[in-house]
């Protein structure tokens, strides 16, 4: 009894510890809760407040078509993360459980749950989606007992009820002496498009010195279609330790021609491998992860907040699947159905590009995965070259509702892929890379603008009839960012062209050159032709500064802050503010730019844990978006970093009063640290 007082008194003291430390965030409070979505860039679990519990699952790229909306979105799983558990035969639940905390281990990956029940029994449970098996988790469960105890836990395979014809089953395989129970369940997704398998298995750990590696009797039992349980009951005794996992993989036919086979494989792999061993896999792929990280010195806080939003960016991508990142990553279905909007290329990317560039490589290999789709789009408009679409999922073609404007019309999005393809030859210096995947997709992005401008009679061009970022000003000329957008890729074409041998079509130049940037009166970049004062949704003239360096001069750029922050809507996304308090950073400001950093995601801060939402009057996180947003703010204005034809720069850094230092490392293909004191 003392070595399990001893114990406890230590976790406890760890777990005081822990809410006074940049790796971990812990709780009490379970109020007004939104969960952390622990993710390894194929499989998202949502946390909740309840023992043992997962909210739900998100599949990455697992994309099926409502026929009513007439649009694809991407599935919520099957919930393998859940356990019921019994003591003394008394589920336990919210109601009946005492001194609850919760931790997200950011440096591992891990989400872990403590509580005491009745006097009873200590408790802690630990997520983990395991990074080294993509389509795998495993929950951790450790039970301390008080007094003598019957536990039982249940493990279960939720399907969602909209699931069409859920099929459950259990078998024990048998290979010489193995024994492998799996407890499977298989159905089509809500409208039929993909096959889902998921398998689960108990993986018992050391009871105790005299009954190591011993398997509880396992009973099987289907509770409705969609519903499907394996369960087992152990006895143990005061002082004793009992320590217990349930793990599940989840394949469907979007990856796998046999996932139900696939799945089973998966979970006998966690089942036949030691938990040391897996969880080794999963912290060294986190370490190496890390190497690309954010130290701020003198604000637990802003480090706390910074590293979350990092952690979630890693999370939601994986540098091995040529896949990119949702707005809401892999936490929610909703509000945006796990399309690819510019969220990701201008976004997300820049921070990923800086910090690890093997994730930047799948973003972009996305598109270029989805080149001739875009293709068939642009001469499906009239157009010649590559139009990307506003809203992508796994068939590269439009996937926006037919009644959003932004459609057919915020065309943008095809100058943010080719600026960010450009950026990435600059960090990386790939020329195999540029010359098959990189150029052509450049090439192609600025076909489609020379196609898409129209010539004036002063010989100008103008880009007419769009939705800019501004998406509060659909169907206007000239938009300023969309301009610029335009102007930029075009220009970054034209030294792709010539770095890999080739002669640039002379257009690309005529037309960046001499596309409008409209202005006000007083010399304010006016936001589109026919703008005349009103309310802005987000960030639209200011990108002309940055990231795209097209309003440069300091006298502009300052006025156009001036101009446009009072503007911004407050229920618009945040991530605009990251742009002003970038810029205000750059002009040697950093008072306004440590108040704008706060302003664009503070007040999107959701309990307990700080998830992100897209807008201060939403509580739908993770928005990934936003995280790009700040971290921006941290590594391009404050860190002064920027991507050049030279590689990336550093100029100007600038450190906010309420830090003592900011170190960024891991920047770079070499790996580089940056200090600011």
């Amino acid at each position: 009894m003392k070595q399990i007082t001893t114990t406890i008194l230590l976790l406890a003291g760890l777990f005081l510890n822990a809410q006074n430390d940049g790796w971990h965030i812990t709780t009490t409070d379970r109020e007004d809760y939104t969960g952390i979505a622990m993710s390894n860039g194929r499989i998202g679990m949502l946390t909740a407040p309840e023992p043992f519990q997962i909210k739900h699952t998100v599949l990455n790229n697992v994309y099926d078509v409502d026929p009513f909306l007439k649009v694809s979105q991407v599935v919520h799983g099957m919930d393998f993360g859940n356990l019921d558990v019994y003591i003394d035969g008394e589920q336990v639940t919210a109601q009946n459980i005492s001194n609850w905390s919760q931790t997200i281990d950011m440096k591992e990956a891990a989400f872990t749950t403590n509580f005491d029940f009745k006097g009873k029994a200590k408790i802690s449970c630990t997520v983990y989606a395991l990074r080294n098996l993509q389509y795998t988790g495993y929950v951790d469960v450790a039970i301390s007992a008080l007094a003598d105890v019957e536990v039982k836990a249940v493990g279960k395979i939720t399907t969602p009820e909209k699931y069409q014809s859920p099929q459950n089953t259990y078998q024990v395989l048998r290979d010489v002496e193995t024994t492998m129970p799996i407890l499977q369940s298989v159905a089509k997704t809500p409208f039929g498009k993909h096959l889902v398998a998921t398998s689960g298995t108990f993986v018992w750990h050391q009871i105790n010195s005299s009954r190591e590696h011993q398997r509880p009797e396992l009973s099987h039992a289907v509770v409705s279609p969609y519903e499907n349980t394996l369960s087992f009951e152990q006895a143990v005794k005061k002082g004793e330790n009992f320590e217990f996992a349930w793990t599940g993989a989840e394949c469907t036919t979007a990856d796998f021609s046999d996932p139900k086979s696939e799945s089973e494989r998966m979970v006998i792999f966690n089942l036949l491998n030691a938990r040391d061993v897996l969880l080794a896999g999963h912290k060294a792929l986190w370490e190496e992860l890390w190497e690309g990280d954010i130290v701020i010195e003198g604000d637990l806080e802003s480090q706390q907040d910074v590293r979350l939003a990092l952690y979630h960016l890693y999370a939601f991508g994986r540098g091995d699947s040529d896949l990119s990142i949702a707005p809401m990553g892999l936490s929610l279905q909703v509000p945006y159905n796990g399309h690819i909007f510019w969220d990701t290329e201008l976004w997300m990317f820049p921070p990923l590009l800086l910090l690890n560039q093997d994730i930047a490589r799948s973003l972009v290999n996305y598109r270029s995965d989805r080149l001739e789709p875009a293709k068939k789009r642009a001469i499906n408009y009239g157009y010649k070259g590559a139009m990307f679409p506003w809203e992508s999922d796994d068939t590269g073609e439009e996937a926006t509702p037919p009644f959003a404007l932004t459609g057919p019309f915020e065309h943008h999005i095809t100058a943010d892929i080719g600026i960010a393809f450009w950026n990435y030859y600059r960090v990386t210096r790939n020329k195999k890379w540029l010359a098959e995947k990189g150029f052509p997709v450049m090439k192609e992005v600025a076909d489609f603008w020379v196609s898409r401008v129209t010539k004036n009679d002063d010989d100008s061009y103008s880009i007419n009839n769009v939705v800019g970022a501004n998406e509060f000003a659909p169907n206007v000329n000239d938009n300023a960012f969309t301009n610029g957008a335009a102007i930029t890729a075009l220009e970054y074409t034209t030294i792709a062209a010539k770095e890999i041998g080739l002669a640039p079509n002379p257009k690309w130049e005529e037309v960046a050159s001499q596309i409008r940037i409209l202005k006000l009166p007083d010399g304010t970049t006016k936001e589109h032709a026919e703008y005349d004062g009103e309310r802005i949704k987000q960030a639209d003239v200011n990108l002309l500064s940055f990231p795209l360096n097209v309003v440069n001069d300091k006298a502009t750029i300052l006025k156009d802050l001036q101009y446009y922050e009072p503007k911004l809507a407050k229920e618009g996304p945040a991530m605009g503010k990251s742009i002003f308090a970038v810029l205000y950073a750059r002009q040697g400001d950093a008072d306004n730019a440590f108040r704008l950093f706060k302003e664009s995601y503070v007040p999107n801060q959701q309990r307990p844990f700080g998830a992100l939402s897209e807008t201060a009057t939403a509580n739908h996180s993770y928005f990934a978006t936003g995280a790009g947003g700040m971290l921006q703010t941290v590594l391009f204005g404050f860190g002064g970093l920027d991507f050049s034809d030279e590689g990336i720069v550093q100029k100007n850094p600038i450190l906010p009063k309420q830090w003592k230092s900011l170190t960024i490392k891991g920047i770079g293909l070499d790996r580089k640290t940056y200090r600011i004191d």
